[in-house]
């Protein structure tokens, strides 16, 4: 890793009733580690008493059918970034290890921070993805921080 810190985030992504949807996955290049030092999900419900979205980081072993989402650099350093990423799958990736799952609700948002010296590695070519299940209509937006 040569510490550049990259961003890869989407528009709103909707999510139907009681369907599993990856809304965001980011796609390490080949034979080049990245690490993952934050993400979150933000939702804009508007029912107080609406249940909570369960939310999965996990890895993915497929693409799925997204559209592309071109990660940023948060520093001015000249090098390229090598990470790509996805989002709003139409069809869904293959499910791998479930690395966290939360309940959040619906009319807030969840990040996780990780310390400096911690993150969620993806080797080479691997993806992660956060995958939301909503017991009713939500819009959600993503966001995954991450060093390469």
């Amino acid at each position: 890793m040569a510490g550049i810190i990259g961003v890869l985030n989407c528009d709103e992504v909707a999510l139907a009733p009681a369907t599993a949807k990856t809304v965001l996955q980011i796609v390490a290049a080949s034979n080049h580690k990245i690490t993952i030092k934050e993400w979150g999900v933000f939702f804009d419900g508007t029912s107080v008493t609406a249940e909570p979205v369960k939310v999965r980081l996990l890895r993915q072993t497929t693409a799925g059918t997204m559209s592309a989402a071109t990660p940023v650099k948060r520093s001015t350093t000249s090098e390229t970034l090598q990470t790509t990423g996805q989002y709003d799958a139409s069809a869904e990736p293959s499910a791998g290890d479930v690395l966290a799952r939360r309940n959040v609700h619906p009319q807030g948002g969840y990040q996780e921070t990780f310390s400096i010296d911690e993150g969620v590695e993806v080797p080479g070519g691997g993806r992660v993805g956060i995958e939301c299940t909503a017991p009713a209509g939500v819009n959600v937006i993503s966001e995954i921080v991450f060093e390469e």
